[in-house]
């Protein structure tokens, strides 16, 4: 079997090995791939594996051997699966590497938003500690999390993890799904609509897949149904959420802050408004990436492969 990785540094930068993947075969690691260059690479695989790098119907259909697309993420939307599907090329993604880590991230994104720990570290770096005449001082509003509301918009694994920890830390929980799963968690109930979730959440926190329905799920019109204390967290897609509409939100105080890990474009341009909005902040889609979460991501894809050749895929999303 030969096999392209055709941008596997995010993956494994370095502290991870790819030792398993050559014991199936001829692999052609490399760190990013170009789309002038897929066609190049690509051209003697019959497994291919992708983060990001597209591949569409133009690039599928000039790789005659190709017989398999391994997407090293959960979302797979960087790849036209029906033209895959059309040319008998099997489609599998990762499901479930990253539901503890996710959900970590969203309470790393709040808890900044609750303590300012990293900018209130600076200040006492800076020596304001040392010139205040008290013995504590803060520059930021603290916020406690106990008794307040978490929205969930999306209740698969990482939206139930998310509402577990949000539970810990003595929050109600909101619940937006199309499909009920029974919970035993206290202080927790299903919005009626998603405008209930809005109205009455004192966080907000997006797990939903992205589809025509929930893109810009995130706008104008439900923005104005928030709280002025409440706050947007992002940990699932970027093109959930209006990046004007939030910005205004953000500018105007009518809602208090965003968390947000992911954007519509990544990396993002600079004329994205919420580079400059008032008190967002914005990682660099790392929640996926602690190094437990791509372990196991990296072993499910060697899996999946084995599955594949043994005629028994798994974790496909085109069935052909």
């Amino acid at each position: 079997m030969n096999i392209c990785v055709l941008d596997g540094f995010t993956l494994n930068p370095g502290d991870l090995s790819w030792e398993q993947l050559h014991q199936i075969g001829k692999a052609d690691i490399y760190d990013r791939t170009p789309k002038e260059l897929i066609i190049e690479r690509a051209s003697d695989a019959e497994i291919v594996l992708t983060n990001k790098t597209p591949l569409n119907k133009d690039i599928i259909e000039q790789l005659p051997k190709l017989e398999y697309i391994g997407v090293l993420a959960t979302g797979f939307d960087v790849v036209d699966t029906k033209a895959a599907k059309e040319n008998e090329i099997v489609v599998t993604n990762i499901p479930t590497y990253g539901t503890d880590s996710v959900s970590q991230m969203v309470f790393a994104l709040l808890l900044e938003h609750c303590h300012r720990v990293q900018r209130h570290s600076d200040s006492v770096m800076d020596g304001e500690w040392g010139r205040s005449q008290d013995w504590s001082f803060w520059n930021y509003p603290l916020m406690e999390l106990s008794g307040k509301t978490m929205g969930i918009i999306g209740f698969g694994r990482i939206g139930l993890q998310t509402a577990r920890i949000a539970s810990a830390f003595g929050m109600n929980v909101l619940a937006s799904n199309a499909n009920h799963r029974d919970t035993n968690l206290p202080n927790f109930r299903y919005a009626e609509n998603l405008s209930d979730l809005m109205k009455n959440s004192d966080v907000v926190s997006l797990h939903c897949p992205l589809t025509p329905k929930t893109e810009n799920i995130i706008n104008a019109n439900n923005l104005s149904l928030m709280k002025s204390n409440a706050i947007i967290i992002n940990t699932s897609h970027g093109k959930l959420v209006n990046n004007e509409d939030l910005a205004d939100a953000l500018n105007q105080d009518m809602i208090a802050g965003a968390g947000l890990d992911v954007l519509a474009v990544e990396p993002p341009e600079d004329t994205n408004p919420l580079l400059q909005a008032k008190n967002c902040i914005i990682t660099p889609h790392i929640s996926w990436a602690t190094k437990e979460a791509r372990s196991r991501l990296m072993n499910m894809a060697i899996e999946n492969i084995k599955d594949f050749i043994a005629q028994n895929p798994k974790n496909v999303v085109n069935a052909i």
